[in-house]
């Protein structure tokens, strides 16, 4: 009864037929046929799905006690939420969601050694998983599609090549890439700009990567990599970038992360925080999402933001708003990762396996149809540190492209 209450509720347009465990057919909606078939294989599923629809689905088809007869995932979850953004939550799950904001900042309390575990978690998973679906270079992040045809190898190129015509860059400034992954962006400045870079990193399995490919590249002297907290750098840069860093910072800590940017930069410096953001106002983070993928992650509203640049002395001097390149990337992302299916279970398991689906199909379902999307801050200390109009931007992006 309290499964069909909540369905009942979220279901406003089109059909879904839920079988439980005993074998009962129960539909909601209206329609000749259903949309989709859910086949749940415990009462347990029933009841969790129940009382935290947005934790408990996920699990369940982690698990497999929710599968699915006809339709993918990803169409499975649209549908749902095409419906919930219509019927908006039930009241059990508007308790869930003000007693989640009224803890969120114990939840993302990302002092510096929970960040540490809380990166290891995602990122120290092996470099053979993410190059089951990463580009060559494992930019790890939105790419940027000029257009609709653009191979995700050419979009994760043309965003490396938009972040550095927003640094303003010349030969010989310093740079610090806070959150530097996997190391390729942090080698592209450098081979591109002719700049030093020293990248930040918490992940030692990221760190391993970044290192040996700036040997390999001969590029040490140039781009160094550390195992560092950005709360422990010292000293002082011509330009900071920090891509799809921000969204592990944690709203305690929004202030403090701006004031370390204005620490380090220097006068006339130029920064650039590239991070996924919500439109919808101040939340809170996805359950599934923090409880398997991102443990103390959080997506910003910009509301939250500017205060915390504006409190650090910082000006923003530039914002862009991506809107659907990161579900586009997603999707290629998730095609690629469930071509190569057999393989990430062979490393993990089955189970892995279908939580790593549901996370890449729910977030694309975010990005497409619950309002998230992605800002590039430009941010400095001088209104004069940038051009006065943006065309200096297209002109790089063009000039780099042609040559």
């Amino acid at each position: 009864m309290l499964l069909s209450s909540t369905i009942h509720h979220i279901i406003v347009s089109g059909r879904l037929d839920i079988v439980d465990a005993a074998g009962k057919c129960t539909t909601f909606g209206s329609g000749a046929s259903p949309n989709f078939v859910v086949r749940l294989h415990s009462r347990r599923a029933s009841l969790c799905i129940a009382t935290n629809p947005q934790l408990a689905i996920g699990e369940s088809y982690m698990t497999g006690d929710l599968t699915l007869e006809g339709g993918s995932l990803y169409d499975f979850l649209f549908f749902m939420a095409e419906n919930f953004s219509k019927s908006g939550p039930s009241k059990l799950m508007k308790l869930r969601e003000m007693a989640g904001f009224l803890l969120r900042r114990f939840m993302q309390r990302n002092v510096a050694w929970r960040s540490r575990s809380n990166v290891a978690r995602h990122y120290d998973l092996t470099e053979e998983l993410y190059g089951l679906f990463l580009d060559e270079d494992k930019q790890y992040s939105c790419a940027y599609f000029v257009e609709n045809t653009d191979s995700l190898e050419r979009a994760q190129e043309q965003k490396k090549r938009h972040v550095a015509a927003k640094l303003c860059l010349r030969p010989n400034l310093s740079v610090l890439d806070i959150g530097s992954g996997w190391g390729g962006l942090a080698l592209y400045l450098a081979r591109e700009a002719g700049v030093t870079v020293k990248g930040l990193t918490l992940s030692k399995e990221q760190l391993k990567v970044a290192v040996s490919r700036a040997s390999t590249m001969g590029m040490s002297r140039k781009v160094q990599f550390s195992l560092k907290d950005y709360r422990d750098e010292m000293g002082e840069y011509d330009r900071i970038v920090s891509v799809g860093m921000f969204e592990h910072v944690g709203v305690p800590f929004f202030g403090s992360y701006f004031q370390t940017l204005s620490d380090r930069l220097a006068p006339k410096g130029v920064a650039l925080v590239h991070t996924i953001g919500r439109t919808t106002g101040p939340g809170v983070t996805n359950p599934f999402i923090r409880k398997y993928i991102f443990p103390g992650g959080y997506i910003p509203a910009m509301s939250e933001v500017l205060p915390a640049i504006e409190q650090a002395g910082l000006l923003v001097t530039d914002i862009e708003v991506l809107r659907l390149h990161y579900a586009k990337t997603l999707r290629v992302w998730r095609e690629r990762f469930r071509h190569n299916w057999a393989k990430a279970s062979n490393l993990y398991s089955e189970e892995f396996c279908r939580m790593w689906e549901f996370y890449l199909a729910a977030s694309e379902v975010a990005f497409r149809a619950q309002g998230l999307v992605v800002w590039q801050i430009q941010i400095a200390k001088n209104q004069a540190s940038v051009p006065l109009t943006r065309d200096y931007i297209t002109d790089y992006d063009r000039r780099i492209d042609n040559h």
